[in-house]
């Protein structure tokens, strides 16, 4: 501050015919002390004015100050209602952009909500979405921190533990919060605290030599000498943080190894005294009393070289840069106050502020106005809160050869009110912590699920903790990390590892099928058997058993039964508007034809024996050509009702998706069209096997050795049982596996006529002859 004074004083175009003042005062970063040194500098109360040609003690009307956000709160607060400006250097929390709050505070550093905002975009941009926050119990910390959790709302980075450094040194609270970090998954840390939080928590960090995690550093101690000190960094390096705008002030350097107390120590600068004694550690005192014993005297021969401290460094210069330009502000303000011109002022009626006599109010009006360059060439000015325009480094922590810290500049990052900011890291510069190297450390609190499964959060865990669920059939994740799985479109289902989208295989049963082969050989075989016992009869058809068993009605039922073997073959194949149609109707014809044939034949055993009661001459109603006729009918009428079903709603092929069973495959098969149709087919089939069980009871009791009846009717309740099961098989069978059902009926039932009518009376015929005889047919 006092070498920009002083630079100001000696420039000839700023300010030519004023010369500028100050006083300095240490706050002892206690907030009581720093309002009361405020309130004795702008009531002119203050005790001690130590190198001035005034007079009395001037009454200041800015304020330059403090460095820290707490203490500048309560200034502000308190010179505010009466318009005294204030400009810091190093008071970065957002509240104090309030203007309502604080109307006549500036100051030359961004506000912490470009720093967290700048911080957010950091952990995004290098995909660390778990980590740990640790503030000072500061309004410094505890705003940083606050905007930096709302900054990472929905941006996907959640938090594992937030801390707060006690101000009080507190050991067992510090052993506590390091515990925190080194339990945590997190391996990167971000800490918003000032310098002297930042000492208390380091130096725990280091004795329980913590290396594997990556810190992430505010502005107030990133650049700090005296953290990045060697015995640190095993724990520190690699540190990343944002630091203020750097610049180079041109004869700063020599001017603070010009300073040197002179011989008069009482009327020295104090704060010279201080540093000096500080530096060199010796004692300036004039007597004993003043003089430390465990120091020696100084004897005033010391030089301060430059670069040889902390304070004659000059290759960091951020918050002294900020203390440069707050007094050039306050400069310019001046200037534009002095070059007020008559009716052109800010004030009522145009009118200039009396430069002779500088009121706060005024300075707070010209203050808001100011736009310059630096000495630097850094553009400035205030916006409408009174902060400047955001700019920060990215400062990143090297290990030099030697073993000392080195601050490397790896990126930058530019933001404005209103605007997302832009930042940019140059990622080949950069040396990661955690004893990650040249690779950048992960710090995720699960791994990302791969294609194939999505995340599902962790019962009353942040979103950021997910296990990883596979994606049920039919959806799919192609990448990394999805918070969904993604439906298939139509026609399409998923792949075994759900990662892409394959069409659906068309699924019908084909000959080609296991099943498909299993029933067309059972189903040739059947018909192989009966036109086994076509043959067998018809070779054999002069026989008494062949003739008592009616041979025409045996060849129609025989026939007809070769029909319901072969018509199941068409039940197999991919379904076509002609096999759909020919299927069903071919089966409900064939068994309406073999069933009549049977009932006929039931009723003629019946009326035959029925005949031989005295008075009564039936048989002349049941001729052979009256049970053709009747047999005929029995199967015309099934033929109109197919007619009819073909005719209004025929059976077409469809598709039915196969989400059941297999899944990946679409079920082509035959839809009935007509739920009628099919249901008058199915029950005109059992009207008829219903009615030819019920004249078959009725006719049990035949002679022994002529059991026909028998025979009909353990073959009807086959036939029922079959297609009574049938129904919930057929409703329950998932995709082809109805059509393998209803084949299986068929067969089945077909099988019971043909083994339960035909297979006795083959066995006798061409195993016992001896029995195939007319006496041995009448017998008892």
């Amino acid at each position: 501050m006092i070498f920009a004074v002083e630079e100001i004083n000696r420039d000839p175009a700023l300010l030519p015919n004023l010369t500028l003042g100050f006083l300095a005062a240490d706050t002892c970063l206690s907030e009581g002390t720093t309002l009361g040194a405020a309130l004795a500098m702008v009531t002119g109360k203050e005790a001690s004015v130590v190198g001035t040609e005034c007079v009395t003690t001037p009454e200041v009307p800015v304020i330059i100050g403090d460095a820290r956000s707490s203490a500048s709160i309560v200034v502000a607060q308190t010179l505010g209602p009466f318009d005294l400006p204030m400009v810091s250097y190093f008071a970065s929390c957002a509240c104090l952009s309030d203007t309502w709050r604080y109307p006549s505070f500036f100051r030359t550093v961004p506000s912490d909500a470009f720093q967290a905002r700048g911080m957010a975009r950091l952990l995004y941009q290098l995909g660390w979405v778990w980590v740990g926050l640790v503030a000072g119990d500061d309004d410094y910390g505890k705003f940083g921190v606050q905007l930096l959790l709302q900054e990472l709302q929905g941006s996907g980075v959640c938090v594992a533990y937030s801390e707060v450094i006690p101000k009080v040194a507190s050991q067992r609270r510090i052993r506590y919060i390091v515990d925190t970090i080194r339990g945590s998954t997190a391996r990167v840390v971000v800490t918003f605290a000032i310098t002297k939080d930042a000492h208390a928590l380091m130096e725990e960090v280091v004795r329980q030599n913590i290396t594997d995690k990556q810190w992430i550093a505010s502005e107030a101690w990133v650049t700090d000498s005296t953290l990045s000190s060697p015995e640190n960094l095993p724990s520190l390096a690699g540190t990343i943080g944002f630091a203020l705008k750097k610049a180079n002030i041109p004869g700063l350097g020599p001017f603070l190894t010009r300073l040197h107390p002179d011989g008069n120590y009482q009327k020295s600068d104090p704060f010279l005294r201080l540093l000096w004694e500080e530096m060199f550690g010796c004692s300036l005192g004039v007597d004993l009393s003043m003089t430390q014993s465990s120091r020696r005297q100084c004897t005033g021969s010391e030089v301060i070289g430059e670069g040889e401290s902390q304070y004659a460094d000059v290759s960091q210069l951020r918050a002294s840069y900020n203390v440069y330009k707050a007094v050039y502000a306050i400069a310019y303000a001046i200037q534009d106050m002095v070059a007020c011109q008559p009716g052109d002022g800010v004030f009522n009626g145009g009118q200039c502020p009396d430069i002779r006599k500088l009121q706060p109010s005024q300075i707070v009006r010209y203050l808001r106005g100011v736009n310059f360059s630096t000495p630097v060439g850094e553009s400035f000015h205030f916006d409408m809160n009174g902060d400047p325009p955001a700019s920060y480094d990215i400062i990143n922590w090297h290990v030099t050869p030697e073993g000392t810290a080195e601050f490397v500049q790896v990126g930058h990052f530019l933001s404005s009110e209103g605007s997302g900011g832009q930042i940019h890291i140059d990622m080949d510069k950069v040396v990661w912590g955690g004893g990650s190297g040249e690779e950048v450390p992960v710090s995720v609190c699960s791994a990302d699920c791969p294609p194939g499964t999505r995340h599902a959060v962790q019962k009353g865990k942040p979103v950021c903790c997910f296990d990883c669920l596979s994606c049920a059939e039919g959806e799919i994740s192609n990448t990394t990390g999805s918070d969904e799985c993604i439906r298939c479109p139509e026609r399409f289902w998923s792949n075994p590892d759900r990662t892409a989208c394959i069409p659906q295989l068309v699924d019908f049963l084909s000959y080609s099928d296991t099943m498909g082969v299993i029933l067309s050989v059972i189903s040739v075989s059947g018909a192989t058997l009966t036109a086994g016992a076509l043959a067998t009869f018809l070779y054999h058809r002069h026989t008494a058993l062949v003739k008592a068993n009616n041979s025409e009605l045996s060849f129609l039922l025989l026939l007809s039964l070769n029909l319901c073997f072969l018509c199941a073959l068409v039940f197999i194949g991919q379904p076509k508007p002609w096999t759909c149609m020919l299927r069903h109707t071919l089966f409900g014809i064939s068994f309406v034809f073999c069933i009549s044939c049977l009932l006929s034949r039931t009723v003629v055993v019946l009326v035959a024996f029925r005949a031989t009661l005295p008075g009564e001459n039936l048989m002349r109603y049941f001729s052979p050509t009256q049970q053709r006729m009747g047999i005929s009918l029995c199967t015309l009428i099934q033929v109109l009702i197919c007619v009819l079903w073909l005719a209004l709603a025929p059976p077409q092929p469809a598709e039915r998706g196969g989400r059941e069973g297999r899944g990946p495959r679409v079920v082509l098969e035959c839809e009935v069209g007509s739920v009628v149709g099919f249901s008058l087919v199915l029950g005109y089939i059992g009207l008829l096997a219903s009615l030819c069980l019920l004249l078959a009871f009725l006719a049990r009791k035949l002679p022994d050795n002529f059991n026909e009846a028998k025979l009909i009717t353990f073959s009807m309740l086959i036939f029922c049982a079959v297609w009574v099961a049938f129904i919930p098989a057929y409703v329950s069978s998932p995709g082809k596996y109805t059509v393998a059902v209803e084949i299986f009926a068929i067969l089945a039932s077909s099988f019971g006529l043909l083994f339960c009518l035909f297979a006795p009376k083959c066995f006798i015929i061409l195993l016992r002859p001896e029995r195939n005889t007319k006496k041995h047919m009448m017998s008892k």
